[in-house]
């Protein structure tokens, strides 16, 4: 009779009934157990399907030896060689399969069961060695052997040598390919071995009984089941087990994932306490569950924790001798289960491992379909980087009996590295007085470093959960108390001073006091020194004092690039009040939204854009044309505080209306402090200005020259959206610095560019590429990397890039301010793991103006903060802390994108769409081009069917709609009609599955 064999050796009596009634149970359900006999059929039997799909593998690698399998038995006493080879003479003969080979016939693969094969081990003598060498040289030979390849079509398909390194020491190693045996079948060749090698060393003949059938005869009758009707339910319990599992299990590798799977591999071994062991066994009495169920959860548990996701996919292999006729055969019986838990709603573990019990006592009982048979039914997207349903697997077994003594002989097993990786991630456990563990990895996506890191945290893990089994998964423990202090303290010890008690203005005027004469800001043909821009300012300051503009009072700027501008910005600033850039490319429906949302009393403009500024009753100021306070030269009386508003920047907003964020003096002098001195910047620099007064950054081209004695040269805006002027002015204006996204540093080069002559570039906006990069160095640039949300002040984190391969990270935080990485249950995660990035310190924006609720879900209190009462903000990023403490940018948590330097919720654009007449439904997503730009594209659904035509939503129709109500770079490129939008399981927009334009 056939049994499911399930680990229930550390239960009660109570609890092993109860656990095998339910196996008899759900493999009543599952079909019938039948009976195993020799084959009758004379052709040539098939091969099992194990064995078709590591024939398959082997057709595409026939030189690899990822499928092979080795073991090294020490023989430690007096050996009789002519027994040994007798003994393994007799295996061979013993087990076909020993000397079966793998031909096609007709295409298909069939098993030729050979004659006249024999062991014949090669024989290794290193006994005139020294001790030393000859166990080195030993282990070497054995990992060398271990790599050897077989040829499936000659063979023999095992292999067998002695090493003698003294007289009364010898290794034997015992090589075969894993299409002619398994794990249990190392384990049934050593112990016949063994049985037999006593036997013919007295003389006896074999003590072994006759085996019932041959692994053929198995395989023939596995093609016979699979037509029956045990299979078919088998096969709807799986189906409906893996219904829209996820593909991939998204773990934090040290590199990307290669096109085509590896198996290289390596393994990091550790050794739980006896006490932490018996822990876990009393912990799995208690829950009535299996050693397996509990250490299972854990490590499913350690994978939540590292990827977020609430479905894990593990793969655990069993032995697939569920039959008495298999369980002393040599072959491949090895059979792989999907174990897949639902970890959502925040568990308890022992919420878990009730449901990891249901799960694996369900596999369990089902464990007869071959795992290559299932794939193919489930008709899987083939995906040659990764292994099908899980890239993970888990693995408890009883530890094996290392040891057989013998009349004159003892027999021993040595571990054999084989440095190869059956997944991304194996854990193989062995149950013994302590348990022993081994992590296996893939060397290709994992450091040696990374996986020491999630052994210690496994380690934690369980020794928490042992004491607090009631406790939330989310809460426990992965981090020792060191690695958590390097993350939250050492890696954000920023502190540095800064004039805390002044205002922007105010260090400007200190530059003005020392540098008067010295040109500050140049335009095209215009430049003023410091101290001509300084009396400009105090003029329109005074004037502006005049209107009533004070602290917190706050001031629309609609102008194009200029001196003007400058003089605007100084001036507002000087007379106390705050500035609100209004691009005057904006359409006029947004600029009087944000206008009328600042309550904007007074608008300073330029008499050529008047008829783009809209009319909602402030008192406008003409820069370009009207003179202020004349006579009025000196610094005006300032009562502007730290906690003062400097500017107010709107954002996109996913509920379809921007939002202002508020910057304060503080937060403006700590940045621009910051700044001064990384990447730096000295009174001989000269800052080409590029960017628009409504972009954040401008705050850094601006006001970081003019407080540091340093020119600023402005471009146009004409010049900006042309690579050829732009590059004629960087060149004639001898600038030495210059800030940019990723677009415009990509139309230089498409220009021409290429001699930086140690041009220092800040990069930022959106994520630097490595290619673009690795460019700007090769053309001589000094490349830094900027990295930072409005709402913390322009730039958080630098990072100086020296190559342009490899990862590239946003680097550290700046002054003053503090980066932590935190899972959805504010946790912080560990080193490579993705997680949101907070921000806290002295760059936080005061808030959102007007919006109390969402300030407040958005700056949160700050756990970390020492003192307490501080703030840090949610900025949506995802990213990772690399080893060495920089932070790598990954993405976004939501859909948000960020184009041409851009900061888009895609929502905003959304709404609008969804108001247009003809549109029932829209979605937006930013694609990457051939060119490795980002670029927006709609989705629409017509509000009727069959409107998919309706000249009304060409893309230049609804193009021209959002122009007149959005900015140019929140309109979508193309537009692409749809029936439907597709949906992930849970009823939202799958925003993966969208159509690419044509």
């Amino acid at each position: 009779m056939s049994r499911a064999k399930v680990d229930i050796s550390n239960l009660t009596f109570e609890q092993r009934v109860f656990i095998e009634q339910r196996l008899k149970e759900k493999r009543g359900r599952a079909g019938r157990t039948q009976t195993i006999t020799r084959r009758t059929s004379s052709g040539p039997p098939p091969l099992s399907f194990a064995q078709q799909r590591l024939w398959f593998l082997n057709q595409l690698e026939p030189d690899s030896s990822f499928y092979n399998a080795t073991a090294a038995v020490r023989l430690g006493g007096q050996l009789d060689e002519r027994a040994l080879e007798s003994a393994l003479d007799e295996i061979i003969q013993r087990h076909e399969i020993l000397r079966t080979v793998f031909t096609a016939e007709e295409g298909r693969p069939v098993q030729i069961v050979q004659t006249g094969i024999f062991s014949n081990p090669r024989v290794v003598d290193l006994s005139e060695l020294s001790e030393q060498i000859s166990e080195t040289r030993a282990r070497q030979i054995c990992v060398a052997e271990a790599q050897r390849p077989f040829d499936l079509a000659v063979g023999p398909l095992v292999r067998t040598s002695l090493l003698r390194l003294r007289a009364d020491e010898h290794v034997l190693l015992l090589t075969l390919h894993h299409i002619i045996g398994d794990g249990w079948s190392i384990g049934v060749c050593i112990r016949e071995l063994a049985a037999l090698y006593e036997a013919f060393t007295l003389g006896r003949p074999s003590p072994l009984k006759e085996l019932p059938i041959q692994y053929a005869d198995f395989a023939y009758w596995q093609h016979q089941w699979l037509q029956g009707e045990g299979f078919h339910q088998q096969l709807s319990y799986w189906k409906h087990l893996l219904a829209g599992a996820p593909p991939l299990l998204h773990l934090p590798t040290d590199r990307p994932r290669p096109a085509v799977q590896t198996f290289c591999g390596a393994s990091e071994q550790f050794v739980l306490s006896s006490a932490l062991s018996d822990q876990l066994r009393a912990l799995s009495r208690e829950e009535s569950a299996t050693l397996f169920m509990t250490l299972l959860a854990a490590f499913q548990t350690l994978l939540y924790r590292y990827t977020g996701q609430r479905q894990i996919l593990i793969g655990s292999p069993v032995a697939g001798r569920n039959w008495s006729e298999t369980e002393e055969l040599i072959g491949c019986f090895l059979n792989m289960l999907v174990l897949r838990t639902e970890l959502s709603g925040d568990l308890t573990f022992r919420q878990l491992l009730s449901r990891v019990r249901e799960t694996t006592l369900g596999a369990m009982a089902h464990q007869d379909l071959p795992f290559e048979r299932l794939v193919e039914e489930l008709q899987l997207e083939r995906d040659l980087s990764r292994n099908p349903l899980f890239q993970v697997m888990f693995a408890l077994q009883n530890a094996p009996r290392t040891e057989l003594r013998l009349a004159d002989l003892q027999m021993s097993l040595q571990r054999v590295e084989s440095a190869t990786a059956k997944v991304d991630l194996y854990l193989f456990i062995e149950d013994g007085e302590q348990l022993k563990g081994t992590l296996e990895y893939n060397t290709d996506l994992f450091d040696a470093d990374t996986a020491r890191r999630m052994v210690g945290h496994f380690e934690n893990l369980l020794q928490d959960l042992v004491t607090n089994a009631s406790g939330r998964l989310s809460d426990l423990r992965l981090l020792e108390d060191a690695e958590h202090n390097q993350l939250v303290k050492l890696w954000n010890e920023t502190q540095a001073e800064y004039p805390r008690d002044m205002s922007l203005q105010q260090l400007f005027e200190e530059q003005v006091a020392l540098i008067s004469d010295r040109v500050a800001v140049v335009c095209d043909s215009e430049q003023l020194t410091y101290g001509q821009l300084n009396r400009r300012a105090n003029q329109l300051a005074r004037y502006l004092q005049g209107l009533g503009v004070g602290p917190e009072q706050r001031v629309g700027i609609c102008v194009s690039p200029s001196i003007e501008m400058v003089i605007g910005l100084l001036g507002v600033l000087k007379a106390g009040g705050a500035y609100v850039p209004l691009d005057p490319a904006y359409p006029e429906e947004r600029l009087r939204f944000m206008a009328e949302d600042a309550r904007i009393s007074v608008l300073l403009t330029q008499e050529s854009l008047l008829g783009r500024c809209p009319e909602f009753g402030a008192k406008v100021v003409l820069l370009d044309h009207e003179r202020f306070s004349e006579g009025f030269e000196e610094n005006p009386a300032c009562a502007t505080v730290p906690e003062n508003v400097a500017y107010v920047i709107y954002t996109s907003g996913s509920t379809g209306r921007p939002k202002g964020v508020q910057i304060p003096h503080r937060a403006l002098v700590n940045f621009i402090s910051s700044m001064a001195k990384e990447p730096e910047l000295q009174p001989d620099d000269v800052l080409l200005a590029v960017t628009s007064l409504s972009f954040d950054i401008a705050a850094l081209e601006i006001f970081l020259p003019l407080v540091v004695g340093a020119r600023l040269e402005i471009a146009s805006r004409e010049v900006t959206s042309d690579g050829v002027q732009l590059l004629e002015l960087l060149e004639s204006s001898g600038a030495t610095i210059m800030q940019a996204t990723p677009a415009t540093w990509r139309m230089m080069l498409e220009t021409g560019w290429r001699n930086a002559n140690g041009l220092r570039i800040l990069c930022g906006g959106e994520a630097l590429p490595a290619d673009l990069a690795r460019q700007l160095i090769e053309a001589g640039a000094v490349l830094w990397n900027m990295y930072g949300p409005t709402e913390t002040t322009v730039w958080s984190a630098v990072e100086k890039v020296e190559k342009g391969d490899g990862v590239i990270s946003i680097g550290r935080p700046i002054a003053n301010t503090s980066l932590y990485l935190l899972d959805e249950f504010q946790q912080v995660v560990p080193v490579g793991v993705a997680a949101e990035l907070y921000i806290g310190g002295d760059g936080l924006a005061r808030g959102y103006l007007g919006r109390a609720g969402l300030t407040a879900e958005k700056f949160i209190p700050n756990p970390f903060a020492e003192l307490g009462g501080g703030r840090m903000y949610c900025t949506g990023d995802l990213a990772r802390y690399l080893p060495d403490g920089d932070v790598q940018y990954l993405g976004r948590v939501d859909n948000q994108v960020k184009v041409r330097g851009y900061r888009i919720e895609v929502g905003e654009i959304e709404v609008v769409l969804s108001e247009h007449e003809g549109v029932r439904e829209a979605v937006v997503t930013a694609m990457e081009g051939a060119d490795g730009e980002k670029r927006l594209v709609g989705y629409v659904v017509a509000e009727r069917e069959g409107d998919e035509d309706d000249e009304r939503l060409g893309t230049s129709e609804l193009q021209q709609y959002l122009r007149s109500r959005l900015p140019s770079y929140m309109v979508p490129s193309v537009f692409v009609m749809v029936e439907a939008m597709p949906l992930t399981p849970n009823g939202k927009v799958n925003r993966r599955a969208l159509p690419a334009p044509e």
